[in-house]
């Protein structure tokens, strides 16, 4: 028999929009919460549409992104700027153990949502707010999105990129998702607190921080006074033997050695250059970094000589460290990924369900929900505002006040 969820009995209130709060969120209901979404009526959360935005990929009648961060949820489409909301919203946040919130502080304020109202209407809520730059500073107003504040603020998107090359754009939602699991733990941390003090508590995170935290080892080495590293032109690497090489089938090959002294004679063997081992270039790791792009220059055209395939069976017959420049389509049939339950199947009635990429947070001893097919806009309104106690009079005074469709 199956677990009863661990978090069954949670009541979220999803009053989030786009990617980083809504994906805490979406983690919560992995694990049973019930969570509700909050959005406008008429256009919903516009991240709907995002899926229809270049350089997305286009699906016909599938909105992944959708799908994937709004799973398991029940949508309510609320206009918050009416009033007749107000009673909707204060009774949401009675039922609610957690809110998650992205709202900007100046929006927050006009719709009655700051931390210190609504802990008024209930001290055992856990108020989760996610900011692009955070809570104070200059650019605390300031919109922010994945690519602004987590990729381009934070120092990463200047040194992932070869030298001489501009910045790129980088996967859509990587900061997000990043973000979500780290507010997913502050909700966590301080629904354990709750249970030590019976009071609920503020979380916070931001893009921005998220961003730092990634590029904390280089960003630390900085704060001491160190240079930061600069991007890398793999013609002249720091390091020959972490780097990137092109096969004869075009994919790309990652050498990572970290013990040099007892892995790089048993690559020379491998790669069919055992002369190389007398080489004075190879001699040591000072030689091996000094004439670092004499190596590149060699691997290279070595490289270039055999497919990938042929590459992998050399290098794991040898037992060295390295990788394959994976792409989207490989990773999504990579059976390390199915075996460790990282893709899953959507619950969605069908023979042949499409799969889905899980929440990365596992328990052993505890079981997640199967992933829901993610709601259609207002679909669960009524029931909703019947949970929250109104009746279909209440619910009819609602629309008559525009609160609702």
């Amino acid at each position: 028999m199956e677990n009863t969820p661990l978090l069954e009995g949670l009541h979220v209130v999803d009053l989030a929009s786009f990617i980083a709060g809504p994906a805490a969120a979406t983690v919560l209901g992995d694990f049973g919460a019930d969570v509700v979404k909050v959005e406008p009526p008429h256009v919903g959360d516009a991240y709907r549409g995002l899926s229809r935005v270049p350089p997305n990929p286009h699906v016909e009648g599938v909105n992944y992104p959708w799908q994937l961060d709004n799973r398991n949820k029940r949508s309510i489409a609320l206009n918050l700027k009416s009033p007749g909301a107000k009673l909707v919203l204060e009774r949401l946040v009675r039922w609610a153990d957690v809110l998650v919130t992205n709202f900007p502080p100046q929006t927050r304020a006009k719709l009655g949502l700051d931390y210190d109202e609504l802990a008024a209407l209930n001290p055992r809520l856990i108020y989760a707010d996610v900011t692009g730059f955070g809570e104070a500073g200059p650019d605390a107003h300031q919109p922010g999105f994945d690519v602004t504040a987590f990729w381009a603020r934070s120092g990463l998107m200047d040194v992932t990129r070869q030298r001489d090359a501009p910045p790129a754009m980088n996967a859509f939602g990587s900061g997000d998702h990043a973000t979500a699991t780290t507010l997913f733990a502050g909700i966590m941390t301080a629904l354990y607190r709750r249970e030590k003090t019976g009071q609920g508590a503020r979380v916070t995170a931001s893009l921005l921080a998220e961003g730092a935290w990634a590029a904390s080892m280089w960003l630390q080495a900085v704060l001491v006074g160190a240079k930061g590293p600069r991007p890398v032109d793999r013609l002249h690497p720091p390091n020959a033997l972490g780097n990137t090489y092109r096969t004869a089938d075009d994919r790309w090959v990652l050498l990572v050695f970290v013990n040099e002294d007892k892995e790089v004679p048993l690559f020379l063997k491998a790669i069919g250059h055992l002369e190389a081992a007398q080489d004075p270039r190879f001699a040591d790791t000072a030689s091996r970094r000094a004439h670092a792009a004499e190596i590149v220059a060699l691997l290279d055209k070595t490289f270039a000589t055999c497919p990938l395939a042929e590459w992998r069976e050399v290098l794991d017959a040898a037992g060295l460290t390295y990788g394959v420049v994976q792409t989207l389509e490989e990773c999504a049939r990579d059976p390390q990924l199915l075996a460790n339950k990282v893709l899953v199947p959507i619950d969605d009635g069908s023979a042949e369900p499409q799969l889905t990429v899980d929440s990365p947070v596992h328990l052993d001893q505890e079981q997640k929900v199967r992933p829901r097919p993610a709601p259609d806009l207002g679909e669960h309104t009524e029931s909703v505002l019947g949970d929250l106690g109104f009746d279909a009079a209440g619910i009819e005074d609602l629309r008559t006040a525009k609160a609702i469709d």
